[in-house]
């Protein structure tokens, strides 16, 4: 028998939905995962059976409240979408917020949610900063994300490489830069942290960042690949 992707993938759905059922019925409180396996696999055999696309959506927000789901899982269930099969073909139906709220509605509590303190907090408090002009002399937006090493950025970014050896965007993790073509912009970098070993990403570092010889290699080698501002 052979098997396409989209077919397995229906297979693994069925497997969960009935692992997810058999919790249920032995009143065992389901996981996220769960949750959205049995969800999804009533969506998929609704569409099979004809129903119309409104009348799915309506019934997959009736199949399970909090009360069903261990703590938290529910408000981690945005949506659930799933490419159905229709007479017509294929479409997507997505039900928002499918899980409702259980006995007490006052328990919304998101698992892993992270409360933070009152006030504000500053990013890289304490490290030494330094600021660099850097103009994209490219054709298109180039966005430089938090933890890259600044040095090895698009070789199409100006700026100076020699200040830049060792240092990292000084915003929050997961944040970034955008940089337009033609545009100079003023950024600030922190020294990166950590072991300050820096192996892989444009292939210019591979070493620590206080070996002296590792930094002139990396200078010579971005300059021998053309880097702007080495």
């Amino acid at each position: 028998m052979n098997l396409s992707p989209t077919e397995l993938d229906r297979l693994t759905i069925f497997t969960a939905a009935e692992h997810a059922r058999r919790l249920r019925a032995a009143g065992v409180l389901l996981s996220h995962p769960e949750a959205v396996a049995l969800i999804a696999d009533e969506m998929l055999l609704a569409a099979r059976k004809g129903m119309a696309y409104e009348a799915i959506v309506d019934m997959a927000g009736r199949l399970l409240n909090a009360d069903d789901v261990e703590p938290g899982v529910a408000a981690m269930v945005e949506l659930v979408s799933v490419e159905a099969g229709f007479a017509e073909g294929t479409k997507m139906v997505i039900v928002f917020r499918p899980i409702g709220p259980g006995r007490d509605a006052t328990d919304d509590v998101a698992a892993g949610e992270i409360i933070a303190a009152e006030g504000d907090i500053e990013v890289n408090a304490g490290r030494p900063r330094v600021e660099l002009e850097v103009i994209n002399t490219g054709d298109r937006d180039i966005q430089v994300r938090s933890h890259t090493h600044f040095f090895e950025v698009n070789r199409a970014l100006e700026f100076d490489r020699a200040a830049a050896f060792g240092m990292r965007l000084d915003v929050g993790s997961g944040a970034g830069v955008r940089f337009e073509p033609g545009l100079r912009k003023r950024v600030a970098l922190v020294p990166m942290a950590g072991a300050r070993i820096v192996r892989g990403q444009a292939g210019l570092t591979q070493g620590s960042l206080d070996d002296a010889a590792v930094r002139q290699a990396a200078l010579a080698a971005a300059r021998r690949a053309g880097y702007r501002g080495a």
